[in-house]
């Protein structure tokens, strides 16, 4: 017996486009994005970003050093991060929203501050509850301090919200995170495309 439900953000909820800040922050730049992408594995401090070591002042600190761009205002950043956000189909928040009366609905998502604002604004536009509304609770990487696939941040929602792992459901795009929530008796479901999380939902 299904009683909860738990959310992924990106590609789930929201479709993403994981290169689309490395080709726009390459653009800004004026270097590759093989360049970027080098620089991003070699400091890890995205890594660090969504799980809280650093805040968004360091974040952007980071961007301008590496990119060497002292001169970049906050806004070019975070635009340029955000466009990793693709367009939200309504339909999505729409089914959770139907959900509601009948499940208890979370969302648990490796992300960061600007991302999470951004949504929200986005949801704002489309007159919609932000996600700290349409959810009953809200796990961000970034707020805990763990990130999927690590099994502690699954363990965390568990106790925090006083779920039975076998009465829960977790929708994720990544087979590594849907593996480590398996492994504790969670009822993962993988989100595949061409398939939805509208499919997903439809007989429940």
């Amino acid at each position: 017996m299904i009683r909860n439900l738990i959310f992924d953000l990106g590609d789930v909820i929201i479709p993403i486009d994981l290169t689309a800040p490395i080709r726009n922050f390459a653009m800004l730049a004026n270097v590759s994005e093989e360049q970027v992408r080098t620089i991003w594995k070699e400091h890890n401090f995205i890594n660090h970003y969504e799980t809280g070591l650093i805040d968004d002042e360091a974040f952007r600190s980071h961007v301008r050093s590496l990119l060497k761009n002292d001169d970049w205002a906050d806004e070019v950043i975070d635009t340029a991060w955000n466009t990793v956000l693709l367009d939200l189909p309504v339909e999505r928040i729409q089914r959770i929203k139907e959900l509601k009366p009948h499940y208890r609905l979370f969302l648990l998502s490796n992300t960061s501050p600007i991302h999470i604002r951004r949504v929200n604004q986005v949801l704002a536009g489309l007159n919609q509850p932000t996600l700290g509304d349409l959810f009953e609770q809200v796990f961000y990487s970034y707020e805990v301090r763990l990130a999927k696939p690590s099994p502690e941040i699954y363990q965390h929602v568990l106790t925090e919200a006083g779920l039975v792992a076998s009465e829960t459901a977790f929708f994720d795009d990544n087979a590594a995170n849907i593996q480590a929530a398996a492994a504790l008796g969670i009822q993962a479901v993988h989100v595949l495309p061409p398939k939805t999380i509208l499919d997903y939902l439809k007989d429940i």
